[in-house]
């Protein structure tokens, strides 16, 4: 069964789409958004409800604590054994998400570089003395490709790149596999809108976060362990409220920075997506996505 990836920015309204050609096809979904693997992380992860759902499969949903760290390597792992059972069962895997690196490692068998715990020491030590920001200035010099799929804010990952640099002598990207055929012959579906209308529903999306409870989410979150998270705790969102509510605020004016913070990785993600010439590109303002996702799916060859 050869699967679908859906794949584009935040907020385009991948999960719809998937759900609706799910039903069609009799597909079971995969999660390829990193902070959705998070058990809690539903409201700024804008994460579908179990209701919300329609009673189709979703894999690599809630695996991970907030104190655990979300890794590439794990998830391609472990979705890939999941693609291969949905397809062995007959379903269609449908691969979902905006999380580049997890979609690339996915569809393209990246194989990861080999880590040196004195240089990855050496970098964290970098990181603790300068800041996540300089580091991250510092890597655009040295790696202007990695720096633009890194968010300035995930010290984790601006350090691994600095680290594979340092150990290859090649950019970070020079690791990754070169795009061909994708694995299992994936068809890959594009969902974007036009730049000022996507701007419009970031806004709308960030505002609805918070008025259904993001920052009591987080609140909560934080006693479970959050903010000892490499990785959840620098999520969109949830960031920017724990630095919110460390200033002596009450959350709520996370919301402007939230807001912007996802708007710049929107035009990350496009950049990046953008140089895969395998992509089917549908506008998310259209009616008829559905019909065009199988078609694209079924002459993909």
């Amino acid at each position: 069964m050869r699967p679908i990836a859906i794949i584009g920015p935040t907020g385009t309204g991948k999960s719809a789409l998937a759900l609706e050609v799910a039903e069609r096809v009799g597909g079971e979904i995969v999660n390829a958004d990193a902070m959705q693997q998070y058990r809690g992380m539903d409201i700024g992860t804008a994460k579908l409800t179990v209701a919300e759902r329609r009673g189709i499969p979703h894999h690599q949903l809630d695996v991970l604590d907030v104190t655990e760290t979300a890794t590439v390597a794990r998830y391609q792992q472990a979705a890939a054994a999941d693609v291969e059972a949905i397809a062995a069962r007959g379903a269609v895997p449908i691969v979902v998400g905006g999380s580049m690196l997890y979609i690339q490692s996915l569809l393209d068998e990246w194989s990861f570089p080999a880590t040196d715990p004195a240089v990855r020491a050496k970098w964290e030590q970098r990181l603790a003395e300068v800041g996540v920001a300089a580091l991250h200035a510092e890597l655009a010099q040295v790696d202007a490709d990695a720096a633009a799929s890194i968010l300035p804010t995930d010290g984790r990952r601006i350090v691994r790149a600095l680290e594979v640099v340092e150990l290859t002598g090649k950019p970070f990207a020079a690791s990754a596999p070169k795009i061909g055929k994708p694995r299992w012959d994936t068809a890959i579906i594009g969902l974007d809108w036009d730049t000022a209308v996507l701007d419009e529903r970031l806004a709308q999306r960030t505002d609805n976060m918070f008025a259904d409870g993001l920052v009591d989410e987080v609140r909560g979150l934080l006693g479970r362990g959050l903010r000892d998270g490499v990785t959840a705790s620098r999520a969109l969102g949830y960031a920017q409220v724990i630095a919110d509510l460390d200033s002596g605020g009450d959350g709520t004016a996370a919301r402007e920075p939230t807001f912007i913070g996802t708007r710049r990785y929107v035009r990350r993600q496009r950049s990046w997506f953008r140089r895969d010439h395998r992509i089917h590109w549908l506008d998310g303002a259209a009616t008829d996505n559905v019909d065009a996702a199988l078609k694209a799916w079924r002459h993909v060859s």
